[in-house]
């Protein structure tokens, strides 16, 4: 699945990597970068690749929340009001520059990402699984935009940067363009819906170790007592280290977690879920700065091999 869309996002494995954990996770994942770095296009690449159902929201100022999770309509030939479903109905949906539309529209994701349900006029529609979005935003320092709120953010599993390209890398996206010849992309599928649920049930079987865990808890609790933090990470911070640590090792080929995995997916499962205090803004200080931190001062406890 990595080399399909490798193959069309060039360089950027290791964000790639966590947009991959994200799904295994059965998390939401958050594409945060500049204008034009191939955020739309991971977020359709993987939609190919894993083979499942895909709808794409592009947010605007002007979006309803019906317009996303759909609404009553009136049919004159039966007499009744049928639900016409919204896009929400999908297995992986694009939330495509969530941040350009007003809030009121953006919680109504809330209920979706969490429960993975949807609520019209006091009935309730499940969705199919597997349902994954994967959301993309510009900076907040963009004009037009509305920053998302922090119950929103902590929604999101975790949030991957994928930053400018390095030379190479840059000229390798201009060759396959010239040897394309057109600006679509096609990307085969590598796994069907089926393998999707089998691969994140397999999640699930990979072991734990207490040690391993408490260094987890740990963590985000380090992160609430940071003088530079105004809130810091909610437990639900340590369930997604859990997550995405979990997948981590799957994808290394292994059945237990280490401290290792911890530590490579700790800074996009809590940066995003920390509040600094006002003046932080003036020192550029992030939240990838205080996780960063942390890991740096919490003792990392010894790889365990679970018995069998």
């Amino acid at each position: 699945m990595l080399d399909a869309v490798d193959a069309v996002v060039v360089g950027k494995r290791a964000a790639l990597e966590l947009v991959l954990l994200g799904v295994l996770a059965r998390g939401h994942v958050l594409l945060e970068d500049n204008p034009g770095l191939g955020k739309t296009l991971v977020a359709r690449s993987f939609a190919l690749a894993l083979g499942l159902e895909f709808k794409r929201i592009q947010f605007t100022p002007d979006l309803l929340p019906a317009d996303i999770t759909g609404s009553y309509v009136y049919d004159q030939r039966q007499g009744t009001f049928e639900f016409r479903k919204g896009p929400l109905f999908t297995n992986l949906l694009l939330a495509d520059e969530i941040n350009r539309t007003p809030p009121k529209t953006q919680a109504a994701l809330l209920e979706v990402m969490q429960e993975s349900q949807v609520s019209v006029e006091g009935t309730t529609f499940p969705l199919d699984p597997p349902f994954v979005v994967l959301a993309t935003q510009n900076p907040i320092e963009y004009e037009g935009t509305y920053p998302l709120p922090e119950a929103q953010l902590d929604r999101f599993l975790c949030r991957v940067r994928l930053g400018y390209p390095d030379r190479d890398d840059e000229w390798e996206v201009l060759r396959q363009r010239i040897e394309r010849r057109v600006d679509a992309i096609d990307v085969p599928a590598v796994v069907a819906r089926e393998e999707v649920l089998a691969l994140q049930e397999a999640v699930e079987q990979v072991g734990v170790e207490e040690t391993v865990g408490r260094y987890m808890v740990d963590l985000a609790a380090a992160t609430r007592t940071n003088p530079q933090v105004l809130v810091g990470a909610s437990p639900r911070g340590a369930l997604a280290l859990l997550k995405l640590a979990r997948g981590k090792a799957l994808l290394d080929s292994r059945d237990y977690v280490t401290p290792d995995d911890v530590k490579a997916v700790a800074v996009p499962a809590l940066g995003h879920r920390i509040t600094l205090r006002p003046e932080m803004w003036v020192r550029r200080v992030t939240g990838d700065d205080i996780v960063r931190q942390v890991l740096d001062t919490v003792p990392t406890p010894p790889t365990v091999v679970p018995r069998r």
